[in-house]
């Protein structure tokens, strides 16, 4: 008895299962995280191969990839002149320049997604009509609703030239 209870909610689970994952809300919304995490990619690389290489010029030819602060030496004594070799040496480094850019990377996503849906609700608010002039009126005398043009009540036949 306990067994046909199982199966029973267990395929109905499954049942239910199947429908919020092939409802159009899920598949969209794992269509935006494949999208996001490329973008993200390419955000990444504009950041380390376009901006940044500009600005380590602008600052003394400062490549901020390679900034580091050594906190325990690793088995080749420093000077370490890239993160890559104190990584090779065994040292610890504190990275804060690869922060720096992963901080510029979010700003440039946060600052993306911003106009993305600032764009979206552009869109909605013109999709928005105001609501349709009213049609009809009520009549001040007998309170029917009589068109808006109208000049004489055609239930209580009052003159609405005036009102």
């Amino acid at each position: 008895m306990c067994q046909k209870r199982f199966n029973k909610g267990g395929v109905y689970m499954f049942k239910e299962f199947k429908e919020f994952a092939v409802k159009g809300n899920v598949v969209d919304m794992a269509v935006g995280i494949i999208i996001g995490a490329a973008f993200g990619g390419i955000v990444t690389s504009f950041v380390a191969d376009i901006i940044m290489p500009p600005i380590g010029i602008a600052l003394g030819n400062v490549d901020f990839a390679n900034l580091h602060i050594i906190l325990k030496e690793g088995n080749i004594p420093p000077p370490y002149p890239s993160l890559d070799e104190a990584k090779a040496a065994g040292a610890v480094t504190l990275n804060y320049g690869v922060f720096i850019n992963t901080i510029i990377s979010f700003l440039i996503v946060a600052f993306s997604v911003f106009l993305v849906v600032r764009y979206i609700n552009k869109l909605k608010r013109e999709k928005e009509t105001p609501p349709a002039e009213p049609m009809t009126r009520e009549c001040p005398y007998c309170l029917s609703v009589i068109p808006l043009k109208a000049i004489r009540c055609a239930h209580c036949t009052a003159d609405l030239k005036g009102i």
